[in-house]
């Protein structure tokens, strides 16, 4: 039988599939199922960096009123009876309760945007027994006045003070808006975090145009959505010092299959366990195992990444861009047709 286990940022996994943050890891009962399907580990839900922010300066308000002025009186506010109420409360209390209730690794993860004032939580994590760290960082470049260095400065700020606050595992889930994304995500490995999820999925903005309102455009990946990650995991599989985890697209056990073929340590699923429900994994992870057995693998290691670039014999093909192919095929195809109907017609003069 198939041996699924892998090694991730240095946790050892019963299976390469993880939970991906979203809203069905935010709550035990998602996680003890997802778990009794056969997952890895579980990514938590997102903590927004605002919300730490928010938290943190209503605290330090509080204190500075009704004659509270001494640092002693943090732990009053740590404490006190609404503290439950609080997201990040709730959030260090998930993860207490995830790690009492679960065998498998729990990674909490922060959306941040910069790395100034929250980046005292994730020793909060650390100490309430977190296995590793996801941060999702994503700077939209956008900002007509911020310049390409000041926009990467931010990524390598967020990643370094994390990395002085923590001695468990550090891994970044980020967007491919680089231009030159390889060079960067090599620069990235180099930091001391022990893995890169290629990519995260990000709100995009659409229109309304009965109301001509703002609206959210589709939340959810679709099926088809693997390719790019798949391409840059093959790409980049034999440069970075540090795991690759891939992620956006994996609906079925045959993407994830391709993912590590590719030269994924593990995949990380979310929209198929919305569209398909949480023992969805189940599935995925027997679509593997079958697969296994009828190639021959005992173990992922045996298969992992023999179709990345460096090991392929077309290497050429991850890199090109263009559908060339495909129009040239469909172009020589049209003449020929043309070509045929001209001499048909030549024909019946």
């Amino acid at each position: 039988m198939a041996d699924l286990n892998v090694n991730y940022l240095g946790l050892d996994l019963k299976t390469p599939l993880i939970a991906a943050s979203s809203g069905l890891t935010d709550n035990i009962d998602n996680l003890k199922r997802f778990e009794k399907c056969g997952v890895g580990a579980v990514v938590l839900k997102s903590l927004f960096e605002e919300e730490i922010i928010i938290e943190k300066e209503s605290l330090l308000a509080n204190m500075r009123t009704g004659g509270f002025v001494y640092p002693e009186t943090m732990e009053f506010y740590d404490y006190n009876d609404d503290s439950d109420k609080e997201s990040t409360h709730q959030y260090l209390n998930l993860v207490k309760e995830a790690k009492k209730k679960l065998h498998i690794p729990v990674i909490p993860s922060i959306n941040c945007v910069t790395a100034e004032q929250w980046t005292f939580f994730p020793k909060e994590l650390e100490l309430a027994g977190a296995d590793a760290i996801e941060l999702n960082i994503f700077i939209m470049p956008s900002d007509l006045k911020r310049t390409k260095e000041e926009n990467e400065k931010i990524y390598f700020d967020v990643i370094n003070e994390v990395n002085k606050q923590v001695s468990i595992p550090v891994a970044i889930k980020i967007s491919f808006y680089f231009s030159d994304l390889a060079i960067m995500l090599k620069k990235f490995s180099e930091t001391g975090i022990k893995g890169m999820v290629l990519f995260n999925r990000f709100y995009s903005p659409d229109f309304d145009i009965d109301t001509l309102e703002v609206t959210s455009a589709s939340v959810l990946s679709n099926p088809g959505d693997y390719t790019n990650t798949l391409r840059w995991i093959s790409i980049l599989k034999d440069h970075v010092s540090c795991d690759l985890a891939a992620s956006t697209g994996v609906h079925d056990g045959q993407s994830m299959v391709k993912m590590i073929l590719a030269g994924a340590k593990a995949v990380q699923v979310a929209s198929a366990f919305y569209k398909k429900g949480v023992d969805f994994g189940a599935d995925m992870l027997g679509f593997i195992s079958k697969w296994m057995d009828k190639k021959g693998y005992k173990n992922i290691e045996d298969f992992r990444g023999i179709m990345s670039q460096h090991e392929t014999a077309n290497p050429a093909a991850f890199e090109r861009v263009q559908f060339m192919k495909y129009f040239r095929g469909q172009s020589t195809f049209a003449k020929a047709t043309v070509k045929e109907e001209k001499r048909k017609g030549r024909g019946k003069s």
